[in-house]
């Protein structure tokens, strides 16, 4: 009789633990690449990043103490974010991750087709986000991809961040995706030719991007008040006076960890600033809670002080 109670209470704490996951059907990840906490939500104005400030910070949830524990750089960091798994990879998209994402995982878990699940970035070392090493995951439930220069993919050289929100306006709008994972360029790009007018600005135009990708959700059928979107980075810079400051990164320094999380939608809280430490993998590991599956062996957790 004691096994049967402790079994009813594993199931009630089980179906608990799943109710406590909004109801929404859709989950969007915008990564815009590379700009220092200091800069966004860090700097006190929020000059740089007026719709996140003024406009969605209102409507959802901003963490202050969100960092990524793994290695600082582009393609670890997306992998991270997109696996629950922290892994060093190859920055040059010549390595695929070990795990599988949450892009393959949702696929097979939900049986939805192809183009209900989407990965679109910027830059083409990205469509390494679309596979895995994995050799029970290898060559199987890949997602539809537009990645680098024209979509071409590996190889293809970075394409515009404009183009790229053209893309994912239009994946929106015509596909209603269950699942969409993006990447904009800057303001990385900038950063590293020196340029910190350009860079500042860059951040402000990707966050005027943020504005346009919310509009659209909220005017499309079946991705209106049903999808949360999430707002990160994949790494920071480094802090001033360390090594060659905004210009570069890939160290622990805190400008290289410290990074921003926003979120929104049904069942997210609304004008709450978290600062409860959380990181990179916490991030997959919620999404997948939210669409219905678990990461195997991640050591992330939901974030369910997000939750209402």
């Amino acid at each position: 009789m004691h096994k049967h109670v402790l079994l009813f209470l594993g199931l009630t704490l089980s179906v608990a633990s799943l109710s406590a996951a909004p109801k929404a059907l859709n989950v969007v990840i915008v990564v815009i690449d590379g700009p220092r906490y200091s800069e966004t939500w860090g700097e006190p104005n929020h000059t740089y990043i007026p719709v996140l400030s003024k406009q969605l910070a209102p409507i959802g949830v901003v963490y202050t103490n969100f960092h990524n524990m793994g290695s600082t750089k582009t393609c670890p960091g997306h992998t991270a974010l997109t696996t629950g798994h922290y892994e060093d990879i190859n920055n040059s998209g010549k390595e695929l991750p070990s795990k599988p994402t949450i892009l393959q995982q949702f696929i097979k878990h939900s049986a939805c087709p192809t183009n209900k699940v989407w990965l679109v970035t910027t830059k083409d070392k990205l469509a390494v986000l679309a596979n895995t090493t994995d050799p029970k995951w290898k060559d199987t439930y890949a997602p539809a991809q537009f990645c680098g220069e024209k979509g071409g993919g590996l190889g293809s050289g970075y394409g515009q961040d404009t183009n790229t929100l053209v893309k994912v306006l239009d994946v929106i709008r015509s596909h209603t995706p269950r699942l969409l994972v993006v990447n904009f360029r800057e303001p990385d790009s900038s950063g590293h030719a020196r340029l910190w007018k350009r860079y500042l600005a860059e951040i402000t135009n990707t966050d005027a991007y943020l504005a346009r990708i919310h509009e659209v959700i909220q005017q499309t059928p079946g991705m209106k008040d049903n999808t949360i979107l999430f707002v990160t980075n994949d790494h920071g810079r480094h802090t001033n006076g360390h090594k060659d400051g905004y210009v570069s990164h890939g160290d622990d320094c805190e400008g290289c960890r410290h990074i921003l999380l926003y979120a929104t939608g049904p069942g997210i809280k609304k004008g709450a600033v978290i600062g409860q430490h959380r990181e990179q993998i916490d991030l997959a590991v919620t999404a997948a809670h939210i669409l219905g599956f678990v990461i195997p062996e991640s050591k992330g957790s939901v974030m369910s002080e997000l939750f209402e």
